[in-house]
C-alpha cells in the first residue's frame, strides 16, 4: 500500500471514530440494551469519548500512526468489555459485535502498519552541518560582541 492510500485509510477511520463516539456518547443506553449489557451504559459513554477523540487525533495530526494505535488499543478494551457480556450467557448481539469490532481491529492494525511503513520510507533529514548560531564563532567573537550593547534590567 502506498503512503498515500494508506493516510486516506487512517482519515477513514478518523472519522469512523467520531461518527462511533458520537452514537456512543447520544445513545449509550440503546447500545447497551442492544448488547444485552444494560448495567454498561456510562462505559459506554465513556469509550464514545474516547472514541471521539482517537478520531480527532487521527484527523488533525501529521502523524496519525500512535492515534490509529491507540484505536487498536481502544479495540482491544471493547473485545475485554464485550467478552464479560458472553460469560453472562449473551451470545447472540455480544458474539456480533465481538464479531464486528474484530474486523475493524484487524483494519486498524493493517493500517497502522502500513503507516509504518509510508513513514519509514522517507529519507531522515540531515542537520549534521548546522551549529545552532546565527554566525561563525569567529565572527561572534569579533567586532560584533565588542560592539552590542548590554541593557540593564534596573535601568
Amino acid at each position: 500500500m502506498q503512503k498515500q492510500s494508506a493516510e486516506t485509510l487512517a482519515q477513514g477511520l478518523g472519522w469512523f471514530s467520531i461518527a462511533l463516539g458520537a452514537a456512543e456518547l447520544a445513545a449509550p443506553r440503546a447500545m447497551s440494551r442492544a448488547l444485552g449489557m444494560e448495567d454498561r451504559a456510562g462505559l459506554i459513554q465513556a469509550y464514545g469519548l474516547r472514541e471521539i477523540a482517537t478520531g480527532i487525533g487521527i484527523l488533525a495530526s501529521d502523524q496519525p500512526k500512535p492515534w490509529v494505535w491507540g484505536r487498536v488499543a481502544g479495540d482491544a478494551l471493547d473485545m475485554a468489555t464485550l467478552a464479560t457480556g458472553l460469560a453472562d450467557g449473551k451470545r447472540g448481539a455480544v458474539g456480533a459485535a465481538m464479531g464486528g469490532v474484530a474486523a475493524m481491529a484487524a483494519l486498524d492494525w493493517y493500517c497502522a502498519n502500513q503507516l509504518g511503513e509510508a513513514r519509514e520510507a522517507r529519507p531522515m533529514r540531515d542537520y549534521s552541518n548546522r551549529t545552532g548560531f546565527p554566525d561563525t564563532p569567529e565572527h561572534m567573537r569579533g567586532q560584533a560582541a565588542r560592539d552590542a550593547t548590554i541593557l540593564s534590567p534596573l535601568l
